[in-house]
């Protein structure tokens, strides 16, 4: 159902597919936007047991794109480091794709906003306050991974492999 990476040497693992994932801070959400164009949106997020979890408004594009189709794609990007004497870029990047569905289950969400509180916010007094604040003005969606894959530059996985 998804293709394969076609230059295969510079597919990552999955295990580091997921570390990357679970270090970065945010990423682009690409969805079915209005009359067909892409609508592609930065979202800060949190990689939890194979999903990823972000919040939102109660309303917007980004909701009603998730009501019309549920099929998305998101990309982190962890190096971009650009080697202008080489005429290239030295790259790390993840993909997935898969689901996404908005949390209804008021404990779903409440876990899910915790998660993405402890990402962000990990210690901080006052969280529990702010996210009982906020609770209601605002929704969790959660994203159901299909299809991960990874890739980095060429010289990037020369050098992985050229370590002993």
């Amino acid at each position: 159902m998804f293709r394969e990476m076609r230059r295969k040497r510079q597919l990552l693992p999955t295990e580091e597919s997921v570390a990357i994932l679970e270090r970065m801070m945010n990423g682009t959400l690409a969805l079915y936007g209005d009359d067909g164009y892409p609508y592609a949106v930065p979202v800060s997020y949190v990689y939890a047991d194979g999903k990823i979890y972000f919040h939102s408004a109660m309303k917007g594009h980004k909701v009603d794109a998730i009501l019309q189709n549920n099929k998305v794609s998101f990309c982190v990007v962890e190096q971009d480091d650009i080697r202008p004497s080489e005429f290239t870029t030295y790259f790390r990047s993840v993909i997935v794709f898969g689901k996404a569905r908005i949390l209804t289950d008021e404990l779903e969400k409440r876990v899910a906003l915790g998660l993405l509180a402890d990402k962000y916010s990990y210690g901080e007094a006052g969280m529990e306050a702010e996210i009982a604040k906020g609770f209601n003005h605002l929704l969790m969606v959660e994203i159901t991974i299909e299809h991960i894959t990874g890739k980095e530059a060429i010289e990037l996985t020369k050098d992985r492999n050229d370590r002993p």
